[in-house]
């Protein structure tokens, strides 16, 4: 567990290099092949060679400091034989796979688990961290009025998780990974009033369905040197601005420099709060955003219009690279 101060401060290491392949998410175009110094676009043959995309996420992460060098996974999409394949296609080396981070517990986030630590733990004949919140393993469903009933939604098995090679991590607190060069999260403070959650979801808590309080949702925040702050989010149930003021207070920074993943303003019940949210974003005002997965095409567009220097629409595929130069 990573020490903390009086003042509630993480102990973290600041990085030289971070790079953030997209192995999967929703949105997938072969022609979005400009490349810039801190967004890289694959660079792939076209037919047959393509890259899959589906209603999923995940992350390979690749953290420097001087010579020392870790590779970190944040969750694992939801069609396994789709993550393998990009993997394979974008020469990225699962092997190295040093632990894995996972967001919350909803299967776009982690059906392709077992299947990858199996890969990664026979590769390195060892069992693999899986760092995660006990909430993830919650029996959970959505209860949307349209449907007129409620749907079950598959959940974690953690014997499974176990028997594909994963050392299980439980943590209600910030995490560290990779040497400290990453952290989890923890569980977030919610203290933005409109980010009031995803009223649809629900969780069996001690034997009673209640709209899900997703206290499991955690990001990723890597703290890179004369930079400030880049924070991951998976899906941000816990509201993206709530994530990024959460990782400003843990790491007792204020700069942000990028943010990245799902920031859960998709569909009619949100459009509410996309534009409190870009007025938050503006104000936190991060060199970088990049929102993907569930984000949703209105919320995407909307950033682009009133962000434009620091949005970029994200590919799976895509590498960002945020610090040193090599």
């Amino acid at each position: 567990m990573s020490n903390m101060s009086d003042t509630n401060k993480l102990d973290i290491r600041e990085a030289d290099r971070l790079e953030i392949t997209v192995l999967m998410d929703n949105y997938t175009d072969i022609f979005q092949i400009e490349s810039t110094d801190v967004c890289k676009r694959p660079q792939l043959p076209y037919f047959p060679q393509i890259l899959f995309a589906e209603h999923g996420f995940s992350c390979l992460i690749k953290v420097c400091a001087g010579n020392e060098e870790h590779t970190v996974l944040m969750d694992a999409a939801v069609t396994p034989a789709c993550l393998f394949s990009n993997a394979k296609l974008l020469k990225a080396d699962l092997g190295r796979i040093e632990a894995v981070a996972l967001s919350h517990g909803h299967p776009d986030h982690f059906l392709g688990l077992a299947e990858l630590l199996k890969h990664v733990s026979e590769k390195q004949n060892k069992e693999i961290p899986l760092i995660l919140h006990p909430d993830a393993f919650l029996e959970r469903r959505f209860n949307i009025p349209v449907i007129g009933h409620p749907a079950m939604i598959p959940a974690l098995d953690e014997d499974v998780l176990k028997g594909s090679g994963a050392d299980i991590v439980k943590s209600k607190k910030a995490f560290p990974i990779a040497d400290s060069l990453i952290h989890t999260t923890g569980e977030i403070e919610r203290k933005i009033p409109f980010e009031k959650g995803f009223p649809w979801a629900e969780a069996n808590i001690n034997g009673n369905w209640i709209t899900d309080p997703f206290r499991d949702d955690q990001g990723l925040v890597i703290k890179l040197k004369g930079k400030g702050l880049v924070v991951i989010s998976g899906c941000a149930h816990a509201g993206i601005i709530n994530t990024v003021e959460y990782a400003k207070k843990i790491t007792g920074t204020d700069k942000v420099h990028a943010v990245l993943g799902g920031f859960h303003l998709t569909g009619r019940l949100f459009d509410p709060i996309i534009q409190p949210t870009i007025d938050e974003m503006k104000r936190i005002g991060p060199d970088h955003i990049v929102p993907m997965h569930c984000t949703g095409w209105k919320a995407i567009n909307q950033f682009a219009e009133e962000m434009p220097e620091q949005f970029l629409l994200n590919t799976v595929g895509t590498t960002y690279v945020f610090g040193e130069s090599l």
